[in-house]
Protein backbone atom coordinates (compact mmCIF):
# COMPACT_ATOMS: atom_id res chain seq x y z
CA UNK A 1 0.00 0.00 0.00
CA UNK A 2 2.86 1.93 -0.44
CA UNK A 3 0.91 4.23 -2.89
CA UNK A 4 -0.96 5.45 -0.12
CA UNK A 5 2.14 7.72 1.09
CA UNK A 6 3.79 8.35 -2.33
CA UNK A 7 2.42 11.91 -1.93
CA UNK A 8 4.41 12.16 1.20
CA UNK A 9 7.65 10.62 0.04
CA UNK A 10 10.89 12.19 -0.39
CA UNK A 11 11.46 13.67 -3.76
CA UNK A 12 13.56 11.37 -6.05
CA UNK A 13 14.75 14.05 -8.39
CA UNK A 14 13.12 16.77 -10.53
CA UNK A 15 11.44 16.31 -14.41
CA UNK A 16 10.69 19.06 -17.37
CA UNK A 17 7.60 18.45 -19.11
CA UNK A 18 8.42 19.08 -22.70
CA UNK A 19 4.79 18.61 -23.92
CA UNK A 20 0.97 16.78 -23.27
CA UNK A 21 0.31 15.29 -26.84
CA UNK A 22 -0.45 12.08 -25.68
CA UNK A 23 -1.98 9.76 -28.85
CA UNK A 24 -4.28 7.56 -26.21
CA UNK A 25 -4.47 9.06 -23.13
CA UNK A 26 -5.90 12.55 -22.05
CA UNK A 27 -3.07 14.29 -20.20
CA UNK A 28 -3.00 17.79 -20.99
CA UNK A 29 -5.62 18.37 -18.67
CA UNK A 30 -2.73 17.29 -15.56
CA UNK A 31 0.73 18.23 -17.25
CA UNK A 32 1.59 21.47 -18.48
CA UNK A 33 4.45 21.92 -20.76
CA UNK A 34 7.31 23.79 -19.15
CA UNK A 35 6.29 22.84 -15.70
CA UNK A 36 8.69 21.17 -13.61
CA UNK A 37 7.42 18.26 -11.49
CA UNK A 38 8.68 16.34 -8.18
CA UNK A 39 9.55 12.68 -8.98
CA UNK A 40 7.88 10.70 -5.73
CA UNK A 41 8.64 6.92 -7.37
CA UNK A 42 10.23 5.70 -10.77
CA UNK A 43 9.90 2.55 -12.87
CA UNK A 44 11.32 1.25 -15.99
CA UNK A 45 9.04 3.11 -17.94
CA UNK A 46 6.85 5.35 -15.94
CA UNK A 47 7.53 8.23 -13.73
CA UNK A 48 5.14 8.71 -10.99
CA UNK A 49 4.41 12.75 -10.06
CA UNK A 50 2.58 15.32 -8.56
CA UNK A 51 0.47 16.53 -11.15
CA UNK A 52 -1.67 19.54 -11.52
CA UNK A 53 -4.55 18.02 -9.73
CA UNK A 54 -2.23 17.37 -6.46
CA UNK A 55 -2.23 13.53 -6.44
CA UNK A 56 0.34 11.81 -7.82
CA UNK A 57 -0.20 10.26 -11.63
CA UNK A 58 2.25 7.81 -13.34
CA UNK A 59 3.18 9.33 -16.87
CA UNK A 60 5.10 7.81 -19.80
CA UNK A 61 8.93 8.94 -19.36
CA UNK A 62 9.03 10.46 -22.52
CA UNK A 63 6.21 13.42 -21.76
CA UNK A 64 10.02 14.32 -19.61
CA UNK A 65 13.25 15.07 -19.66
CA UNK A 66 15.71 15.47 -16.53
CA UNK A 67 16.23 18.52 -14.95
Amino acid sequence: MIHKTWDQAATIKQVECIHNEAEKFVVNNVLTTGKVYDVKNESEEFYFVLDNSGRIGGFYKDYFKEV
